[in-house]
């Protein structure tokens, strides 16, 4: 980076990189070179080798669960993410065994989820490479029961395979014990390899507790006995290698794809992204160029802005990423001239006019078929009683519908704040975006620390007037400012899976290109986890 160290977002992102080396290490050294002993390939050399050579892996949810557990669960034991396989986009979850020999802690269920509900919001094959000694007991009321336990696993397989006619490959690449077990059997196929590979309901030392019978692994739930016997599995090889092989040729096997091409030539973008560390200021809430940060991302070449002369504290308009044609909305910081008569607007901040704008354009693109990407800048939505006699809940309602039932792909990249009832407007998680960013400025909450203060003892603060505050009171300030600057940091979103994944300026564009091309296997529409066919 060179002299971007020295800027926030450079300092941000050296503290990212060496969090995800660390996370990336798994379980340690000591664990991989056992799993090396036994004649297995990691759970990252296995996406390695799958991934095609130059086609980009999208991790998601690498953060999760880092700051728990005293970092005992990197990645919650699992790699989860999407990649290309044969030359098209395909979701992963890979089964870390040296985190827990691969066991599921609560965040597991969690991250396998959200492989799935991209793989059936964007009708994308997901390939499932198993290596799991099953439910981490000691946090089983984490993991076994709930709405969104691990039985939500199975129902998704079973949605995917009865009524989505999402591709599922699953190779047993080591155990697969107990209920995990219907992961793969509510797939389409599934792989085995010889020697190293286990599924079963029960393993030897539960059979012989429960029913007082001996038997080897092998014979109770090995590759041979399961492809020659039980006919649960369908493909048996020698190795690691030559799994990842078969599951290759199997994702090359299947029916094309729906997705539609590059409206136009890529280009590069017209600024390196490199300048966006300089572009954003090291005070956060100070203002920026939001159109130079976004030059950064798109292709070089026209903008087309849409009523640039309205609301200009929201931009919204249509560019195109390596190709692909998107409607942009984005909020801008600093000030901007009023109507005659009319005081200053705030950038950052949703008006009556900005929010009945943002909902027109979002029509419009959801009209045309173009991808809504957001970017997010947002201190909430103006109030006070002006705002309220302009009508700001109704314009802030329409604005919040038009993005909820936009049928098109949603993308998010957080590039400041993300804050209040703005956030929510700017397509946050709960409405379901196929795909939510942030980079390491990003801050995400309910609004900062300050205000908090101010709303929590801005009375006090106002009976002190400038002099010294009660120890108490002084200590729960420091407190609050404190707990909002921890929870405002993207690595405290990306680690409780608020955001798929934390970017760095040089790595947005192509993971908003492999982000597009993935969700653009669903024409659509894209509502909610997944929405069943028209035709059942």
């Amino acid at each position: 980076m060179g002299d971007n160290d020295d800027s926030r977002m450079g300092a941000l992102v050296a503290e990212l990189r060496e969090l995800e080396a660390r996370i990336q290490r798994g379980g340690g050294e000591e664990r991989v070179a056992r799993q090396h002993a036994q004649g297995k390939l990691t759970a990252r050399e296995r996406v390695d080798l799958l991934i095609d050579d130059g086609g980009g892996f999208l991790e998601i949810g690498l953060l999760i669960a880092h700051d728990r557990y005293d970092g005992k669960a990197p990645a919650a034991g699992v790699v989860t993410g999407v990649g290309e396989v044969c030359g098209r986009e395909v979701v992963v979850v890979a089964n870390d065994q040296t985190v827990k020999a691969g066991s599921w802690w609560p965040e597991t269920i969690t991250k396998i989820l959200r492989a799935q509900e991209i793989a059936m919001r964007c009708r994308v094959p997901i390939v499932y490479l198993v290596d799991s000694a099953g439910v981490n007991l000691p946090y089983q009321g984490g993991v076994f029961p709930g709405q969104y336990g691990a039985s939500r696993i199975f129902y998704y397989n079973s949605i995917m395979r009865h009524y989505l006619e999402v591709p599922q490959i699953s190779a047993v690449m080591g155990q697969c014990i107990a209920g995990g077990a219907y992961l793969p059997a509510l797939s389409d196929v599934i792989v085995m390899v010889e020697g190293t590979s286990f599924m079963g309901l029960g393993g030897p030392h539960l059979v012989k507790g429960a029913t007082g019978q001996e038997v080897e692994a092998e014979e109770l739930g090995g590759a041979l006995m399961h492809n020659r016997v039980s006919g649960v599995a369908h493909y048996r090889v020698e190795d690691d290698n030559a799994c990842i092989e078969k599951v290759r040729s199997l994702v090359a096997g299947l029916p094309a794809g729906l997705r539609p091409g590059p409206a136009i030539e890529a280009r590069d973008a017209a600024r390196p992204a490199e300048e966006a560390y300089a572009l954003l200021p090291g005070d956060h809430r100070q203002p920026f160029d939001m159109e130079a940060v976004l030059e950064t991302i798109l292709d070089e070449g026209p903008f087309e802005e849409f009523q640039a002369d309205r609301a200009p504290e929201m931009l919204t308009g249509t560019g195109h990423i390596d190709g692909f044609r998107v409607g942009v909305i984005a909020n801008r910081r600093g000030m901007f001239r009023g109507e005659a008569g009319e005081p200053p607007k705030f950038g950052g901040i949703v008006y009556t006019e900005s929010a009945e704008k943002v909902a027109y354009f979002m029509d419009l693109c959801d009209r045309h078929d173009a991808p809504l990407v957001f970017v997010q800048d947002v201190s909430g939505f103006m109030v006070g009683p002006k705002a309220e006699q302009s009508g700001i809940i109704r314009a802030g309602a329409r604005m919040v519908e038009s993005m909820a039932t936009a049928r098109v792909p949603k993308i998010v990249l957080t590039v400041n704040h993300a804050s209040g009832a703005g956030y929510y407007a700017m397509a946050a998680q709960g409405f379901d975006p196929d795909f939510i960013f942030t980079w390491p400025t990003g801050r995400m909450a309910v609004m900062e620390g300050e205000a908090a203060v101010q709303a929590a003892f801005g009375r006090k603060l106002e009976e002190a007037a400038g002099g010294d505050l009660d120890e108490e009171t002084a200590a729960a300030v420091e407190r609050t400012r404190k707990n909002y600057e921890e929870q405002l940091d993207a690595k405290y979103a990306a680690a409780r899976g608020f955001v798929d994944a934390i970017l760095t300026p040089e790595d947005t564009r192509a993971v908003l290109s492999l982000a597009l091309r993935c969700s653009l296997g669903n024409p659509g529409p894209h509502l909610g986890p997944f929405t069943l066919p028209d035709s059942l």
